[in-house]
């Protein structure tokens, strides 16, 4: 047998953890036995009795400072540890879109600009919590990218929650490149407690 290791063994993991798209709710796979470790042998080490940790790369309302943050601090969703700040290593449209004014990442890399933000590793039952929050798969759909994380060597492999159903005209939106729901754009974010 060939050793499996880096990506190999993410999607080998991927593969037996996870169902795949089409037997679950669209984009948002479900956990069949734990999260998976999507790092080395020492990243997503776990002390708690929840399992293992997988890594979310947050662009938007969930960052520190940001509207939705809380929710990533609120343990009865599950657990988030803050692993550092990261970008993202290629290019994507970050716009601010629709009524409420919500940060969007377009699943369109290449296009647009490094987007800044954080990555938490995050237990099965935030996960979970999180594709919730984020209406997955109907207004976003949680896919994975490559971030590069501050202090550490490599890229590192996330899900991420992306838009790729949207309307054309969000892609002539201004791209930015890290989210500040207070930003000098002017587009106020509206709580979804508001709506």
């Amino acid at each position: 047998r060939k050793k499996l290791t880096g990506t190999r063994l993410f999607l080998k993991a991927l593969c037996v953890l996870f169902k795949t798209q089409s037997e679950s709710r669209g984009h948002c796979a479900e956990s069949q036995a734990g999260i998976l470790n999507l790092g080395g042998p020492e990243e997503g080490r776990n002390t708690e009795s929840s399992g293992r940790l997988a890594p979310v790369f947050v662009y938007g309302t969930l960052k520190t400072g940001q509207p939705n943050h809380r929710v990533l601090l609120d343990g009865a969703h599950g657990r988030a540890a803050f692993r550092g700040r990261a970008h993202t290593l290629e290019p994507y449209p970050l716009v601010i879109a629709g009524e409420h004014n919500i940060p969007r990442l377009l699943n369109l890399p290449g296009r647009g600009h490094r987007v800044f933000g954080e990555v938490y590793e995050v237990d099965e039952r935030m996960l979970r919590f999180l594709d919730e929050f984020e209406s997955c798969p109907d207004m976003y759909q949680r896919t994975r990218l490559h971030v590069a994380l501050e202090g550490v060597r490599g890229p590192l492999e996330c899900f991420v929650y992306t838009t790729a159903t949207y309307p054309p005209e969000w892609v002539h939106l201004p791209y930015l490149d890290d989210y500040d729901s207070q930003g000098k754009h002017g587009l106020r974010y509206n709580p979804r407690e508001n709506r």
